[in-house]
């Protein structure tokens, strides 16, 4: 009597646990399509002066075509939420038809699987050398894709395991180039021009000593948006609080432009240092500020460099936001 051999319990659940892993990363890419789309700010854990989810959606990297990342992330994940449930749902009846759907359906799954991980990995690389921020949903979503590929590997008996390397190298290869093909633009730094409809991620310079009056010259100029926004923040009565010393505070400057800049120092900007120009040391210490730059707006405080993105979210900006520079 021939006994014969139970289904490994990973290859009886696989799909489900796929479809789950998948749904979940979709909940996470949907709220976040929500917010770039409503123009809200994530929830995030982060300290204070650190960048966060909210620098990282307001990136350049952050949009593809025009329409945020996090769009094409929630239709990945659904993708592969049907993918895996498929075979289970449509169930004709004919043992060929269904053993046809689950090839088809499993090949699909280590194709899109392959694609994400390549993809997270880049992005996570993005996240740790361009950006610098830490953002729990970017490494969230980054952890599912590469356990769908695991589960994508483990959750059958694949008859060639050398088709599923030449796959994976094709399709990585394939997905890295585009990857690199569409942010080929961003990877560009630029200290004087923004480009038209995407943010410039600029490299700050401090060169020299600082002058009392003014710091380190602004050496960028500024755009419609910039200028719009500084004159907002102006009259909503926001208050940045800096020291003509602080490189940070330079940094801030440089998003802003000059043009832009000469509206903050004159209506927004408080000097906090006694031997800067028009200081104000008894505002800050009421303000009790304990670094530069720190922002209040609206009666909230918010320390370290801010995107301009970021200010017109938390000031309520309605204008153009086509700024051209971004940390």
């Amino acid at each position: 009597m021939i006994r014969r051999r139970s289904t490994p319990w990973i290859h009886k659940w696989s799909r489900p646990l796929i479809a789950a892993i998948a749904g979940c990363g979709a909940l996470i890419t949907g709220y976040l399509t929500i917010e770039k789309l409503t123009g809200g700010s994530a929830a995030c854990l982060a300290e204070a002066g650190a960048k966060g989810c909210n620098d990282v959606l307001s990136s350049p990297w952050a949009t593809i075509f025009g329409q945020p990342l996090a769009l094409f992330g929630l239709l990945a994940y659904i993708s592969m939420v049907i993918l895996a449930l498929a075979p289970l749902v449509f169930n004709s009846g004919e043992n060929n038809s269904r053993k046809q759907l689950e090839n088809l359906t499993w090949w699909l799954l280590l194709v899109g699987a392959i694609a994400m991980s390549v993809f997270s990995g880049y992005l996570m690389y993005v996240l740790a050398s361009q950006i610098k921020a830490v953002c729990p949903y970017c490494i969230g979503s980054a952890l599912f894709s590469v356990s769908l590929l695991v589960l994508t590997i483990m959750g059958r008996t694949w008859e060639d395991i050398g088709q599923i390397f030449f796959t994976a190298l094709i399709v990585g290869m394939v997905t890295l180039i585009g990857t690199l093909g569409v942010y080929a633009g961003v990877n560009k730094s630029d200290v004087t021009s923004g480009t038209p409809g995407q943010p410039t991620k600029i490299t700050f310079n401090s060169k020299g000593e600082p002058n009392p009056a003014f710091g380190w010259e602004v050496t960028t100029t500024s755009g419609e948006a910039e200028i719009a926004l500084a004159s907002h923040l102006a009259k909503v009565g926001a208050k940045e609080y800096s020291a003509f010393w602080c490189p940070h505070c330079h940094e801030q400057k440089q998003l802003f432009g000059k043009e832009a800049e000469e509206i903050i120092n004159k209506d927004v900007k408080i000097e906090c240092d006694p031997k800067g120009f028009k200081a104000q040391t008894e505002l800050c210490k009421a303000a009790k500020i304990e670094g530069f730059p720190t922002w209040i707006v609206n009666g909230q405080s918010y320390s370290g460099v801010q995107n301009l993105e970021e200010l017109a979210k938390v000031s309520g900006y309605t204008g153009p936001r086509n700024f051209k520079y971004f940390k």
